[in-house]
């Protein structure tokens, strides 16, 4: 006789995906808020989204878009079911927004104690083992971590166009998402930190805290400049031509 399945612990902390999508992409030159640009035959936020919904663990994912936002829906019409949540309340920064998906999370049901993780819509690379790693090294830890890359180019700090001096990169990494924290600890992060930092980690290190370094991979790149969409569009068409290889 199968025994039955034991039924879920609701008292558990629970794990949300939040993703921030107010943004207009200033810097993408794309002449529209640049999650919404087609790459690989997809808007880059559906790439993105479609990661994340393969990650059984995530209760939900927020998806946090500027209060007239038009274009989602369309953009995202896979986007549905019962982890598929939406909520028109983004603000001017990046801050701005995910203290205010928090809020989103908290009216839905999640408490202090769950965990966040948050990542940018613009990272449309994103493979769910990525998060899955991400989830195995922070679920036990007191504070929480991201996913981020030892650097490993020479770093020049400029002055007036010119190099000022080498800066050492032993011992320094690229901060990428996601980025996961207790909801409540984030709270109180971005509510301290106000709208400065420019992502979660940093918040949360203005409390005095160290989060979790967990190694990812360059392909996690954060699509920001023009030349930044073919890249992704390439890489992308080659995840799909290798698994259509790979088919018996």
């Amino acid at each position: 006789m199968t025994p039955p399945t034991p039924a879920p612990d609701e008292s558990a902390p629970r794990l949300y995906a939040l993703v921030p999508c107010a943004g207009v992409g200033a810097r993408s030159g794309a002449g529209r808020p640049k999650q919404y640009v087609e790459i690989a035959s997809a808007p880059m936020v559906a790439h993105t989204l479609r990661a994340l919904a393969a990650v059984p663990r995530l209760r939900a994912t927020l998806v946090v878009l500027a209060p007239g936002d038009q274009d989602f829906e369309a953009c995202a019409p896979d986007f549905t079911g019962e982890r598929a949540w939406v909520a028109r309340c983004g603000g001017t920064t990046r801050a701005a927004t995910v203290a205010a998906g928090l809020l989103a999370l908290r009216a839905r049901g999640a408490v202090g104690s769950d965990w966040v993780l948050v990542h940018d819509a613009a990272r449309c690379l994103l493979q769910p083992a990525w998060v899955d790693r991400l989830i195995d090294a922070c679920l036990g830890d007191a504070v929480g971590g991201l996913l981020a890359l030892p650097v490993a180019d020479t770093l020049k700090e400029e002055a007036q166009g010119r190099v000022a001096v080498t800066v050492p990169r032993q011992g320094r990494w690229a901060a990428q998402t996601p980025q996961m924290f207790r909801l409540g600890l984030l709270e109180q992060a971005l509510a301290a930190a106000g709208d400065a930092v420019t992502d979660e980690a940093g918040a949360v290190e203005a409390m005095g805290l160290r989060p979790l370094l967990v190694a990812a991979t360059l392909e996690n790149f954060k699509v920001t400049y023009p030349e930044d969409f073919e890249l992704a569009a390439r890489l992308l068409r080659g995840r799909v031509a290798a698994a259509a290889g790979s088919a018996p």
